[in-house]
């Protein structure tokens, strides 16, 4: 007898064998149960999650010989039959290749004719959305009201194309992609039913590769299944898809976390030298940070794919990264291999993310996270009179740094000078969002090697780990010492720099209003013309 693949001998036969539908398998089931039967039915979602499947069973429900049923019996003459593919009542067409009207004419006209065999006749039509403008007007009238013993069945994987007036003529239900955990599931399911040993994390690599498709992942599987030598074994399924191994993308973050940029590139031509795919890296890269986040985020310690032996490498690195740069890291392994194509080549294109990862990585300086599964402050020494608070919520302080002084004296200033901040500003070396974090600060205390500032509210989306670490960067390059920095959301005492400014200007636009007011031609030019000054065209002399 020759060999079933595994998508057709698993193909399920009835509403309880059916994964990952139970919203469209409750809702057909009670209308079976209650004899609450329309004419037309559509059923949508993407390719390999059960349309045609469905359609199969509800026909096998319809006209099961046992009676209408959401349980079919199976063993019936009807049943086995609807299963073998031979019902003689069961006319399934495939749209994409009968897409002319005189083809939809031809069909339906026989709807006409009682069923032969069945209770009812139904119509499976796979991809409708391929139909013409004509055929579809011309199954408008069958659609809307068939004779009692028809029944129309349509698949498509494009609702967006089938006109809204056969839209209104159906009910319709939407089909979901499958989700990992019940593709997983399901393949180990089939595989003790065959008696074919494998290995869990190779049924993840394969659920994941399917997108959602579980006819997808039963053909990789079986193609698997040939690859392995009739095991499944997870860098069998590696090799077989060019998949990347998490590991080695872990050893990658844990480069990262120690700066090794060197270590990361090795890792990353190791890659590609073994004929990997760049993609599939930067994608299992985006799933291992979102791991990371959720250790740091939430008090969950996984993400409903279950323990496994990484899990305390992942929370190591966890503790290693701030929140706000994983959520960096995560757009970067993304948008890159949303560039991958963009790139000159495959290698240009992995490198290049990989060095941008580095690049916007936060340095040594940066405090650590305290615990797992929720980010704390790391808090630097406090000045003895007064401590300052926490940075904002999910913020890191900076790690304590050698003692040393602004001026030789070492004494404490409270910065009383409203001046103090402004000159400091004006003669350091800052561009972009570091230097508008700096513009709305306020120079509120330093001590030694110690600054306080603060940022008012409404400015708190200027403040990230970027900015703050080029801020204190340029603090240290000014002042000759490392400096350790701290800001506070809180209102400033006195006027920042970006406040000075604006008001600044607002005097010059006054000044220049006047003096244009005030000139004699203008004055005469309303006098005698009745001429009207534009205030929103003036603009003060740099």
């Amino acid at each position: 007898m020759s060999y079933q693949v595994l998508a057709r001998k698993w193909r399920p036969r009835n509403f309880s064998t059916l994964v990952g539908q139970e919203h469209v398998v409750r809702a057909l089931t009670h209308a079976l149960d209650e004899q609450r039967l329309h004419h037309a039915y559509l059923f949508t979602g993407t390719r390999g999650v059960g349309k045609t499947t469905l359609a199969r069973i509800l026909a096998k429900a319809l006209n099961c010989e046992a009676g209408i049923s959401a349980k079919p019996c199976g063993r019936c003459l009807s049943c086995e039959e609807i299963d073998a593919g031979r019902f003689v009542d069961l006319i399934e067409v495939d749209a994409a290749t009968n897409t002319k009207a005189e083809e939809m004419r031809e069909l339906l006209e026989k709807a006409v004719y009682a069923p032969t065999r069945g209770r009812f006749k139904v119509y499976v039509i796979d991809e409708v959305h391929m139909l013409s403008g004509h055929a579809f007007n011309a199954m408008l009238k069958t659609l809307e009201e068939p004779p009692e013993h028809v029944k129309f069945v349509l698949a498509t994987t494009d609702p967006q194309k089938i006109p809204v007036t056969v839209l209104s003529r159906c009910l319709q239900f939407n089909l979901k992609q499958m989700p990992v955990a019940s593709i997983v599931e399901h393949l180990a399911r089939i595989l003790q039913s065959e008696d074919i040993a494998h290995e869990g994390e190779a049924l993840t690599v394969i659920a994941r590769a399917a997108s959602g498709s579980m006819r997808d992942a039963l053909s990789l599987l079986d193609q698997a299944i040939a690859h392995g030598d009739g095991k499944v074994e997870a860098a069998d399924v590696r090799e077989m898809l060019g998949a990347v191994d998490a590991t080695r993308l872990l050893e990658m973050l844990e480069a990262l976390a120690g700066a090794d940029v060197n270590r990361m590139l090795a890792i990353a031509h190791e890659i590609l030298a073994r004929g990997l795919s760049a993609a599939s890296a930067l994608q299992e890269l985006a799933l291992l940070l979102t791991r990371l986040q959720y250790l740091q985020l939430t008090a969950e310690a996984k993400t409903g794919e279950g323990a496994d032996a990484e899990q305390e490498r992942l929370e190591e690195l966890a503790r290693r990264f701030t929140p706000e740069f994983i959520q960096l890291a995560y757009q970067i392994a993304v948008q890159g291999r949303a560039e991958l194509p963009l790139a000159p080549d495959e290698q240009s294109g992995l490198v290049m993310t990989i060095l941008r990862l580095f690049a916007f990585a936060p340095s040594s300086k940066d405090a650590q996270i305290d615990t797992v599964h929720k980010p704390v402050v790391v808090a630097s020494p406090a000045p003895p009179e007064k401590k300052p608070d926490s940075p904002p919520s999910g913020h890191a302080s900076p790690a304590p740094l050698p003692e040393a002084v602004f001026e030789p004296t070492g004494h404490k200033e409270a910065v009383e000078d409203g001046n103090e901040w402004h000159r400091i500003f004006d003669a350091l070396q800052l561009t972009g969002i570091s230097r508008q974090l700096a513009r709305n600060c306020d120079l509120i205390q330093r001590e030694n090697d110690f600054c306080l500032l603060h940022l008012p509210p409404e400015h708190q989306a200027l403040f990230n780990p970027e900015s703050k670490e080029k801020l204190q960067q340029a603090l240290s390059q000014h002042f000759g010492i490392p400096v350790r920095l701290t800001i506070e959301i809180a209102s400033p005492e006195r006027v920042t720099p970006a406040q000075h400014k604006a008001k600044e200007q607002a005097r010059r636009q006054e000044e220049a209003v006047a003096d244009i007011e005030a000139d004699p031609f203008i004055q005469e030019a309303r006098e005698t013309l009745g001429a009207k000054v534009d205030k929103n065209s003036i603009q003060p002399l740099l």
